[in-house]
């Protein structure tokens, strides 16, 4: 909301004006552009150093290296594509794992769900890649336009060489942070120093510069031209975080039974609000926290410095907004009823506050959940097996009638093996006595006769494997088997099990 539109609404409450018939109001309305007011303050400083810490760690990780061994990428974090591998400093994933990736999801819903529950939208206003670049984009903004008044006037002027100096700078340099971070998000899936010189000396693929484009253009898009619309209209959270808040939620809030009536800083008879529309002009989405919980809220807590600051030069407490639980804003409401503005309304207001209850039903849920899902992923994790096997049975002839008499059986075997090694394991069979178990492909055979099969490293090997009973075996039409490797000493590495197939009896 501009500055322009704020005191029309404001000077407008009192009127209790009619609402306007349904059959008036417009199906759509134009976009009332936001002009955020630059503010000091701790809040500020707070989300000044989480930006930092966020696209520092966004723009370096994908060039920390990671010694692998030979033949493995040396990238800390990548998520290799072309070989069906996501690697994690010293974890490999396979593509069999990706349960892991969907248990991290739940854990960070979770997560969300109780920070949500503790502090009202703390990601939206800290943490959120939207919130973040649109903080860094209004930052470059302001080095290049200038404040709020600077800008707003600059809007309104007539296009000299000057404003489209100005304009042509700000999206220019709009748009090199977005291509730096459309390459940097194409980093993640492919080795940065490689893919950073194949984009610079137009040697990558086509679908390199795709999606090198399509992150360039929405970052571009998103936090330069939609901005705060993104949070309002297309960000599914706002609809339903209500859902995850309470009445002990600490979320950023105006203490209207200290701030109202609204007046002027000398007047008698009127509360701490001043109303200065300073909360108005350095919110990032153009609403006014004094209207009360709002869908468009981000919970950013800029309007507490912008207020503070008020309040610090008229010589009056801060803390007018704050972040406050509902709890204590009606417990306060109730101890002030009747009281005129002053000291003795601001002291017992204050003194019938309680501290925030972290711990409280909603929040153990979340924290049970948290818990039980990371155990069962690091047990997970931790019990993860580095071998295995696949036995698959062939579909067609599902077996093969001999010139002796017997009956043979094909398995394709495939063995997973995630370790860098190389393991010789001896197959063996369990099942009725007398089948016989070849491998035409195998590596020789242990000291029981058993075929020796190679294991690739860190890669699939597949085998031909094939059973056969001999005339004088009698079996059903299915007899279960199961094929296990066994490691050079004897122990069971991996188990399959299988069925053998035969004609009807």
């Amino acid at each position: 909301m501009s500055e322009m539109k704020a005191p029309e609404r404001l000077q407008a409450r009192p009127a209790a004006a009619s609402p306007a018939p349904a059959a008036d109001l417009p199906l759509y309305a134009d976009r009332q552009k936001v002009y955020p007011k630059a503010v000091r303050g701790p809040v500020r400083r707070v989300k000044w150093a989480v930006l930092a810490l966020c696209l520092g760690l966004y723009y370096v990780v994908p060039w920390l290296r990671w010694d692998r061994g030979p033949g493995v990428p040396d990238q800390a974090v990548l998520v290799d594509i072309a070989n069906a591998r996501l690697f994690f400093l010293w974890i490999e994933l396979w593509p069999q794992e990706i349960y892991f990736l969907a248990g991290a999801l739940i854990l960070g819903a979770i997560a969300l769900f109780a920070v949500s529950s503790l502090f009202g939208r703390l990601w939206c206003g800290f943490t959120c890649p939207q919130t973040v670049w649109t903080d860094l984009f209004m930052w470059v903004e302001r080095l290049i336009e200038g404040d709020r008044v600077e800008r707003m006037r600059l809007d309104k002027a007539p296009w000299t060489a000057a404003k489209w100096a100005r304009k042509t700078a700000k999206h220019a340099a709009w748009l090199a942070i977005a291509a730096a971070t459309g390459g940097a998000w194409i980093m993640y899936f492919n080795d940065a120093p490689t893919v950073t010189r194949e984009i610079l000396t137009g040697t990558a693929s086509a679908r390199v510069y795709f999606f090198f484009g399509l992150f360039t253009t929405t970052t571009y898009v998103l936090a330069g031209w939609a901005r705060e619309q993104v949070c309002t209209y297309m960000c599914p959270w706002p609809r339903f975080q209500a859902a995850m808040l309470d009445e002990h939620s600490l979320v950023v809030s105006y203490r209207a039974w200290r701030g109202e009536p609204r007046g002027k800083a000398k007047a008698q008879g009127v509360g701490d609000c001043v109303d200065c529309l300073a909360c108005v002009q350095v919110c990032p989405t153009g609403i006014d926290i004094r209207d009360g919980q709002q869908l468009e809220c981000i919970g950013c807590g800029l309007c507490i410095d912008a207020c503070d600051q008020i309040m610090e030069r008229l010589g009056r407490p801060k803390g007018l907004i704050a972040f406050e639980t509902l709890s204590n804003l009606a417990a306060s409401e109730a101890a002030v009823a009747g009281l005129p503005p002053g000291p003795e309304r601001y002291a017992r207001g204050m003194a019938a506050r309680r501290p925030p209850r972290f711990i409280r039903p909603r929040t153990l849920v979340y924290a049970g959940m948290l818990s039980v899902v990371s155990l069962a992923m690091l047990a997970a994790f931790l019990l993860r097996e580095t071998l295995g096997m696949t036995v698959i049975h062939d579909r067609a002839p599902t077996f093969v009638r001999l010139s002796d008499g017997g009956v043979r059986n094909g398995y394709t075997v495939k063995i997973a093996n995630k370790t860098r090694e190389t393991p010789m394991l001896a197959l063996a069979l369990e099942g009725p006595a007398g089948l016989r178990l070849a491998v035409p492909d195998a590596a020789g055979s242990d000291a029981a006769g058993r075929p020796l099969l190679a294991a690739r490293p860190d890669g699939l090997a597949q085998y031909r494997v094939f059973v056969t009973a001999p005339p004088a075996l009698r079996l059903a039409e299915s007899t279960p088997i199961a094929f296990r490797l066994l490691d050079p000493r004897g122990r069971a590495v991996a188990r399959e099990e299988s069925v053998f197939l035969g004609p009807k009896p």
